[in-house]
């Protein structure tokens, strides 16, 4: 029975994300909003084919977890040190502005204290998922844009669960510790992964590369456990993922990896985003719908300002500035789980929690928009634009 309602709901996603993305790209309109409508349509607030998504939303986190694997595939070690040590002072300053902008907004939205300093903190960060989504794989994974991209939202995914921290009771006394421990979690990790990757992955992808099947078994096998294995050490899935990727780039199979996993990643995607708009809570209230529409506008707007101006002082090119202002343009999937662990912890109102909610899903619609009317993504709908 529990089977047969599963099929059915995963029946009712692809179905109607097939039916969504068709009406859409007949529209000329991004393919991933589909995704996201189709969630809002059959949700729990829609026609409630499923009563609740969170199951699906489980799942769905697979795709998100098999794009950090991806692009750590791509991304030598030497290199990302490099791009961190670049981008640090960047990644706090442009996140901090952030915060403080979206604090002040709150308040003067009439949001308490407690409701505006986890609003500010949710509004900080970037989507990893869609602005890696709407970036070309061969950008991502072979010139500059793609390498800085990924450096700026990795150190903001450290900075967010620094943010999880804070509201899941952490005080001021214990923070320095627990970020000392979370650094030693890290490279622990990635000093296992390394070693395993040398002594193990390595020689068991030379001894039996030649079947494909085993290639696409035994990557997938290495992903999932480091990502356990992170869950474990108390760092979030996406970090473990990452490091995953990342010990197998030297690795001369990586790419054929890449190739071989991105089917199954695009699948999992379609399913994040439907989670997106399954978790829409409807009617919204007049006066939290202009506010959030308001704050996403103004988000999306300074984002790419602020971040062109930040990305101009560190030497980049005003061209590539520009283009990673508006790629990084969005709020973060973070924010909405910022909002919820908020709200559970009894720290954010339910008020609070929808204006994040509607916020982030507005300057996901925008920023999509956006780039893909500006810039090359694998989901453009002009030829010119489109590349994969």
């Amino acid at each position: 029975m529990i089977l047969d309602n599963f099929i059915f709901q995963l029946a009712a996603i692809v179905v109607g994300a097939g039916l969504l993305a068709t009406l859409f790209l007949f529209a000329r309109q991004p393919i991933i909003l589909a995704y996201i409508a189709v969630g809002v349509l059959i949700g729990p607030n829609g026609l409630a084919l499923m009563e609740r998504a969170d199951h699906i939303e489980q799942i769905a986190h697979l795709g998100v977890v098999l794009l950090l694997f991806l692009v750590g595939l791509n991304l030598q070690p030497k290199k990302l040190i490099q791009l961190f040590g670049k981008t640090s002072m960047l990644t706090l300053g442009t996140s901090s502005t952030f915060g403080v902008i979206s604090f002040l907004f709150a308040q003067l939205a009439g949001y308490n204290l407690a409701d505006s300093l986890i609003i500010g903190a949710a509004m900080m960060f970037s989507s990893t998922v869609v602005a890696l989504k709407l970036i070309p794989t061969t950008t991502l994974h072979h010139k500059h844009t793609g390498e800085v991209m990924t450096s700026v939202l990795l150190l903001q995914d450290i900075l967010a669960i620094i943010v999880l921290l804070l509201i899941t009771g952490e005080t001021a006394e214990r923070m320095l510790p627990a970020f000392v421990v979370l650094v030693l979690k890290l490279s622990l990790l990635g000093i296992l992964a390394f070693a395993a990757v040398r002594f193990l992955i390595i020689p068991l992808l030379r001894k039996f590369g030649a079947i494909q099947e085993y290639i696409f078994l035994i990557t997938l096998a290495w992903c999932l456990l480091v990502t356990e294995a992170a869950h474990e050490l108390g760092l979030s899935y996406e970090m473990g993922a990452f490091i995953g990727g990342v010990s197998v780039a030297s690795s001369s199979v990586a790419l054929v990896i890449a190739e071989h996993l991105k089917p199954l990643r695009e699948f999992f995607l379609i399913l994040f985003f439907f989670s997106i708009g399954a978790k829409l809570e409807i009617p919204i209230p007049g006066d939290i719908l202009f506010s959030s529409l308001l704050l996403g506008v103004l988000l999306v707007l300074l984002k790419a300002y602020i971040f062109r101006r930040a990305f101009i002082e560190t030497k980049e090119s005003q061209k590539l500035s520009t283009e990673l202002g508006i790629r990084l343009g969005q709020a973060s999937e973070f924010s909405i789980l910022i909002a919820f662990t908020g709200l559970s912890a009894g720290a954010l109102s339910a008020n609070g929690a929808m204006f994040i909610q509607i916020t982030t899903l507005v300057t996901f619609v925008i920023s999509t928009y956006w780039v893909v009317l500006k810039y090359p993504t694998p989901v453009s709908i002009g030829p010119k634009l489109r590349q994969d």
